[in-house]
């Protein structure tokens, strides 16, 4: 499992879903589908309908990979906090029933809303 602590998953940025649909599609079950892909340096997150996959690239060449599934139906809580004129980092805070809190943090521009948008339609 990641580690949420490691500072991983921040400095995110949106790419284009088709770049890494392969690598995600092998674990979707019926009728799950991409919603947004972010990259950190060498890291992910993916949002589907139905959860949350975070990808952690490991070793020197990087074929070694961890996903980790966080289904939207476990979400106890979160909090979006959106980009300013200074600060132009976005962020969003998830509770997950048994882990805890994980911390995501978006650079630039990005719809932060939509995925909170997304994340309330599936966890609500």
């Amino acid at each position: 499992m990641i580690d949420f602590e490691n500072n991983a998953f921040n400095k995110l940025r949106k790419v284009n879903e088709d770049s890494v649909a392969d690598e995600f599609s092998p674990l979707f079950i019926s009728g799950e589908t991409l919603i947004g892909v972010y990259k950190g340096i060498r890291d992910y997150v993916a949002f589907t309908n139905k959860r949350l996959i975070t990808v952690n690239i490991q070793g020197v060449t990087g074929r070694k990979k961890d996903f980790t599934s966080l289904p939207y139906a476990k979400i106890q809580a979160f909090s979006i906090e959106t980009s300013g004129h200074f600060d132009l980092d976005s962020e969003l805070e998830i509770w997950f029933s048994g882990l805890g809190k994980i911390t995501l943090e978006f650079l630039g521009a990005n719809d932060i809303l939509t995925i909170g948008r997304t994340i309330g339609e599936y966890a609500l």
